[in-house]
């Protein structure tokens, strides 16, 4: 280490202009940058529910509905119909809408002297009550629109605009936005849908990232300022975060990627973990100047690297290692930020052992912080704190063993009762726009997932449609379906048109090819064949069941999708199920399984590691377990508080070992070097935890501090995220203070003995 410690300060100006050199040219591709808000992109390409997602697109257009809801007290009161169908017909007229559902485009199929007539659900707006009230029966009478586009209590209706895939959400919603300010009323007219929904995504991420890093910076700057009391004890740390951040970001766009609600965290997690071999190196810097310590600056800055550069360098591996695990998670993003966190953490700790003792080399020599005992002078309370942990532990380590492992203990329990969630809803709180649009379509309109049944065959023929029907209707028992359309249905109400009540047709599927030809005839006569085109391809070689769920929770969902694959098993006529209930019900399936992938691909790379370090197994398994037991209280917290698991918080395992590795490392590394200065083992815990101890305490506070800033997040999951990450390490931290002197007490093990030689 000694000679590399001479290069450092040898070529120091090389060091500061090179670091500088490097940061500056990543930052100037921070503007190439660009936003991606929609989650679906998020997922694997080549994933099957994507995969039929695309496929139903192709068929039958876009699935993604923008909805415009009504709220009034009566919906087909004169002035209200007049505003819904202004909006409806101005709305159609969007570049990038496909079809407008409405009162006003979708169809009634009526008879009219013994023909079928197919007429606008509203085709005169009422101005009579008398008038009103038989409109309100016709629509009742209307599969397509009662329950769909109208609420059953008449309450609310829908514009809904089917939306071209590809189509830019930012222009959409401006011209939406447009035409309700155009079309003033007194009804309340919210937006809704996906495409509002990824707006409002991205909307809420620009906020987080031009909010939460000054946050984090700003807390940062303070708690180094509290720790060190020095200048340089802020600014070099400090330096080191800012340079890793700008190098992190510039790669997003050098990458080809994307900033993500994912990529929040990116700047926060980079200011709570990458100050932290800075902190080491500073707190070491600061213990070796003292009164009595004749050290030059040179020599102070040569003692940094040459004392901590090895175990610095280790905690710095075990943490990049820890990120590089998230690409075990399903999601794109988590494994993009796993790889740009890595390559973040890797720079500033190379900053850290090269840029900082450069700099300190060029700095005046400072006033010593830590004062000796005596003259009236107590030790400070972070002092006295470690020593009392160092008393407790060295007296009492089994005790101390056991009542850390009652408690995780009684903390699993939570384990039991923690639930997968992918609901993009549940990233809003429940006041927030996104959310009340949301609830107002579960709740009015049927719902706002919907998942399909696509079927493949000659679409005319009795057996299929009939089958069709069949299904709609088993479906539509579901009591977690508010809406269903498909072709069958539309067929059983011409049914009901053309056939008297009692009869055998009516409401019924013809028996015959021909019947069911004739219907489409007729429909055509007044009617339009673009009325199916969301229902039937128009070779009719395909069709599909559309069933909205009217809720977003993801068990529900997962519910739903698995009862529908169960009723179609092995029916040759069923090509596939689909639609955003399917994805949304596959992500929480795969999100778990990444999880525990991701679990143990740190485990084992951090032990191993350790293994490597001490040379010896019992290394990696002692620093595995208080690992193991800060993620069996972090997940038994989820449990116990109703915390889900979700895009952000299936993070956290990863992150979580790669940062609380690094306590233990640096506790094991000192103490085994109190150990060889011939000290006795409790006073070896002793000295470890009132020296070391103090640089691992504000190490750990620092993410602790930094992570908080994540509290402010316009994202729920985000904002759970950085409470969790905040329990785990602080759970960390008392893992390396008081239960790993404890296992090394009662077992002493031998690779942390002195070589007897």
């Amino acid at each position: 280490m000694k000679p590399t410690a001479d290069l450092i300060i040898k070529f120091r100006w090389l060091i500061i202009v090179g670091f500088i050199g490097i940061t500056m040219f990543f930052a100037s591709q921070i503007p190439k940058a660009k936003l991606n808000p929609d989650m679906l992109t998020y997922m694997p390409e080549d994933m099957p529910s994507r995969i039929n997602k695309q496929k139903i697109e192709d068929l039958f257009g876009g699935t993604e509905m923008l909805m415009v809801l009504v709220k009034t007290d009566d919906v087909l009161k004169t002035e209200t119909l007049k505003r819904v169908k202004k909006l409806s017909k101005q709305v159609k007229r969007v570049k990038g809408i496909d079809k407008v559902l409405s009162l006003f485009e979708l169809k009634y199929i009526r008879s009219e002297d013994g023909a079928m007539v197919v007429d606008p659900a509203v085709k005169r707006i009422p101005k009579t009550q008398e008038d009103r009230e038989r409109l309100r029966d016709e629509i009742r009478d209307n599969d397509i629109v009662y329950g769909n586009v109208v609420s059953e209590d008449f309450t609310v209706t829908a514009v809904i605009a089917m939306v071209e895939p590809g189509a830019s959400d930012e222009y959409l919603l401006g011209e939406v936005e447009k035409i309700i300010a155009k079309n003033p009323g007194e009804e309340k007219v919210v937006i809704g849908g996906t495409p509002y929904s990824r707006f409002s995504t991205g909307t809420s991420t620009k906020k987080d990232l031009g909010r939460l890093l000054p946050v984090a910076l700003l807390i940062m700057l303070i708690f180094l300022y509290f720790c060190f009391k020095q200048f340089r004890g802020v600014l070099l740390p400090f330096l080191v975060v800012i340079m890793s951040i700008l190098v992190s970001m510039g790669l997003i766009p050098l990458l080809g990627w994307q900033i993500t609600v994912i990529t929040i965290i990116l700047p926060v997690l980079l200011v709570a973990i990458a100050n932290d071999y800075g902190i080491h190196l500073i707190a070491r810097y600061q213990e070796d100047n003292i009164p009595g310590n004749d050290y030059s600056k040179n020599e102070l800055a040569k003692r940094m690297f040459t004392h901590l550069g090895f175990p610095v360098l280790l905690t710095g591996l075990t943490t990049v290692v820890g990120m590089l695990c998230l690409q075990g998670h399903i999601l794109i993003p988590a494994g993009q930020l796993g790889i740009l966190a890595a390559i973040a953490i890797a720079f500033a700790l190379v900053a850290s052992l090269f840029f900082i003792p450069a700099v300190t080399s060029l700095l005046p020599k400072p006033i010593p912080v830590i004062l000796p005992e005596g003259n009236g002078r107590k030790k400070p309370l972070l002092e006295r704190l470690l020593g009392f942990f160092g008393n407790l532990v060295s007296t009492r380590p089994k005790a101390v063993i056991a009542g850390l492992l009652i408690f995780t203990a009684l903390a699993s329990i939570g384990i039991f009762f923690v639930a997968v969630d992918t609901d993009p809803i549940n990233y809003y709180d429940k006041d927030h726009p996104v959310a009340y649009s949301a609830n107002l379509i579960n709740n009015n309109l049927g719902g706002f997932f919907p998942v399909c049944v696509v079927f493949k065959g000659d679409i005319k023929e009795p057996r299929i449609l009939k089958k069709i029907d069949r299904l709609e209707r088993e479906i539509e028992k579901m009591p977690e379906i508010g809406n269903t359309t498909s072709i069958a249905r539309v067929v059983r109400q011409m049914s009901r048109v053309l056939n008297d009540e009692g009869e055998s047709g009516y409401d019924k599927i013809p028996d015959t090819r021909n019947a069911i030809a004739q219907y489409f005839e007729l429909y055509l006569m007044s009617g339009d064949a673009e009325d199916f085109e969301k229902m039937v391809d128009f070779p009719y070689q395909h069709a599909i069941i559309n069933a909205r769920i009217n809720t977003s929770s993801t068990s529900t969902l997962r519910k739903v999708v698995d009862r529908i694959n169960a009723m179609i098993k092995d029916d040759p006529d069923v090509q596939f199920v689909g639609g955003q209930a399917d994805i949304f019900s596959d992500l929480a399936v795969k999100m778990v399984h990444g999880q525990f992938i991701s679990l143990a691909m740190a485990l084992i790379a951090v032990s191993l590691l350790l293994m490597l370090l001490f040379r010896s197994v019992v290394a990696g398994l002692i620093s595995a377990i208080p690992l193991a037991l800060s993620m069996i209280i972090v997940f038994g917290l989820m449990g116990l508080f109703r915390i889900e698991l979700n895009v952000a918080t299936s993070l956290l395992s990863s992150i979580m070992i790669g940062v609380g590795i690094d306590y233990t490392i640096h506790f094991l590394w000192r103490y085994k070097k109190e150990l060889q200065r011939g000290l006795l083992h409790r006073e070896a815990i002793k000295q470890t935890l009132i020296t070391t101890g103090r640089g691992i305490t504000f190490n750990a506070f620092s993410v602790i501090v930094g992570f908080t800033a994540l509290l402010l997040s316009s994202f729920v999951p985000v904002r759970f995220f950085g409470f969790l990450i905040v329990v785990s390490v602080f759970a960390c931290l008392v893992g390396a203070l008081v239960f790993i002197p404890a296992v090394c007490l009662i077992l002493k093990p031998t690779f942390l003995e002195p070589n007897k030689k």
